[in-house]
Parts: structure tokens; sequence; C-alpha cells
């Protein structure tokens, strides 16, 4: 049973009749309705479609989605996801929006909206923290459409995303087959890379610091890839060697690994196991056919690192057994 907690309303809804009202110290005091008001003029619009009604009342009414319809929910804690002594938290908006995005590209898909539930100590900048989930919106095409706001010891943002693609098309990564030729939409290790230059002292404004605080989901990527009818697929979000091995996993193949695209200023390190670039990692028949339709739509050509092999218990690289390795959650 969740904690008891105070009932607030949504944040892309014009609060009315809302009964509780926790202040906000930063803000000398001011009303919850005034803070959601606020949030409501920072996100309202953001990568909004003209089919969305945003209505002044408990929800927002969507039309049917298309096909399938994905969802996918990820949290960021801010010091967890994103180190607090570096990055502020329009970076954590930002990151827990496009993390979260993200999943639904790796299925294929297309977003349709996004729900922002945040959880914070007093003293948050709220406005600030909407204004880096306002900025991916308005860049990714996903708005926000609803959400949650409560007190809690330690900054959280949770984000629901909704998306959707046509029957029958997402992209699992259960579905790669020994003979598959292994590809990732672009170089590896620019988040840690960047992690490591910003604890050096790095600008927020350097390129590799940027991938770490403003990660961008592979949306047209995936969709590309899903329309040539790829075998197999999923997001790089823990270190290519650890999601690696979920895929073969989920497709109970193994994996020969004979290339790891590193990017320019990232260790191979960074590239195998760093974690948090968020390219696509793809599993196809028919890889000649992938680089015609990417490059059909102007995107970058995908990158191959190797094949699926019948035998499941197979994780080669360079010949060598591997195991998976990356950032994982420790309880």
């Amino acid at each position: 049973m969740s904690p008891r907690r105070r009932t607030v309303a949504p944040h892309f809804v014009r609060p009315s009749g809302v009964t509780s009202t926790p202040t906000t110290p930063e803000r000398g005091g001011r009303r919850e309705d005034a803070v959601l008001e606020r949030i409501l003029e920072i996100v309202e619009g953001k990568g909004l479609l003209k089919e969305i009604r945003i209505i002044g009342d408990d929800c927002a009414v969507l039309p049917p989605l298309v096909g399938e319809t994905l969802v996918s929910t990820d949290v960021c804690v801010y010091g967890v996801h994103l180190d607090e002594t570096l990055f502020s938290v329009d970076d954590l908006g930002y990151k827990a929006m496009t993390s979260a995005i993200s999943d639904i590209a790796a299925m294929g898909g297309r977003v349709r909206g996004a729900l922002v539930g945040v959880a914070a100590p007093a003293g948050t900048d709220l406005e600030l923290l909407h204004q880096g989930v306002a900025r991916a919106a308005e860049l990714t095409g996903c708005p926000v459409v609803g959400g949650d706001l409560t007190s809690a010891p330690h900054l959280a943002v949770t984000v629901t995303v909704l998306g959707e693609c046509p029957s029958g098309g997402a992209i699992r990564r259960s579905g790669a087959a020994g003979g598959d030729t292994l590809l990732v939409t672009g170089p590896l290790g620019r988040a840690a890379a960047g992690l490591r230059r910003a604890r050096d002292g790095a600008s927020g404004q350097d390129e590799l610091v940027l991938a770490q605080r403003h990660p961008w989901p592979r949306l047209a990527e995936g969709q590309a890839a899903r329309g040539a009818r790829v075998s197999a697929m999923m997001d790089l979000s823990d270190g290519l060697a650890l999601d690696l091995d979920r895929l073969a996993r989920a497709s109970g193949v193994g994996v020969e690994i004979d290339n790891v695209p590193v990017a320019e200023g990232a260790t191979p390190e960074e590239a195998w196991s760093g974690g948090e670039d968020y390219e696509l990692l793809i599993a196809t028949p028919e890889p000649d056919r992938l680089a015609m339709i990417f490059a059909d739509r102007g995107l970058r050509p995908p990158l191959r690192i190797g094949r699926c092999v019948d035998d499941a218990m197979v994780r080669r690289r360079d010949g060598r057994t591997f195991t998976g390795e990356g950032f994982q959650h420790s309880w």
C-alpha cells in the first residue's frame, strides 16, 4: 500500500477545487494552486499535438491511439541517475523525459504524450525542473498531458510515456535469430565520457558533457528500423555489454562481437560498459535493407558490431568470452 500523501491536481490541469495547500518555502509560501499554475505555464503547448484536448478537469483527453499502444515508465532520482553535485534540476527534468521516451523509440514507436510525477523535498526549484521537462517535450514532440506532485525527502521524477505503432509492428528484444547481424545507431561511450569530463571540471556545454546531461532518444532511427522489419531492438541505457546479454537472453541466441565503435573522446571501456548513450541496438537478417532505409530517411548509417549465433550460451568479444557488465541498481 502506498504511503498517505496529499492529493493534488495533475500538472497539466488548471486546478479547481483542490483542497490541500502545501507550500514551497523557496517561493515565500505560495499556495499549491499558484505553483501548479506556473508549472502549467511552463509546459503548456510544448510538443503539443493539435488532436490532443487539454481540459480543466482531472484528465487530458486523447483520441484513440493507432495500432498497438506502447506504455513505458521510468524513474529518475537526483543523485542516482544524475549527479546532483554537477548537474542542475532542469537537467534532471530533461533527462527523465528523454530516457523514458527512448523506450518508445526502442520499440519503433511514435510518442503521443507523457505524464510527469514529481516527488520533491522542500526548497526544490520546481519551475526550473519543469523548464527541463518542457524543453524535452518541445524537442521530441511529446506533450506533457498530466502528472502529479508530492513532497518527499529526496527528489525523483517519474515519467510515463504513451506511444503507438502499427498493429503487429512493435519491435521487441526477443526476436533475434542466429545469423542476424548486430548493429548500433551510433558510436558509444559519449555519456560516460561526459560524466568523467564533468567531474574533471569541463563546461556543461562541452559536447560530451551534453551527452550526459541531455541524452537524445532515437525516435527517427527506431521508426526507420521498424520500417526495415528488423528482428529485435532495444535502447542502450545500461551499457553495450549488459544490454547485449539482455537481448541475447530474451531471444535465446548467443552473440559474437568483433567491433565496438568508440565515440571520439571516449575510452573503449566507456563504450563497452559506460551506459546512458540511448543509441539503439538492432538485430536484423537484412543489414543492407536497414542501411538503405536509414539513408533514404537522411539518417546516419547504423554501425555493424557483430552477429547472433544459434548457441545461446555464447558471449564472445574478439574471440574471448565476456559477461554482462554495466550499470545495475542494488537493493
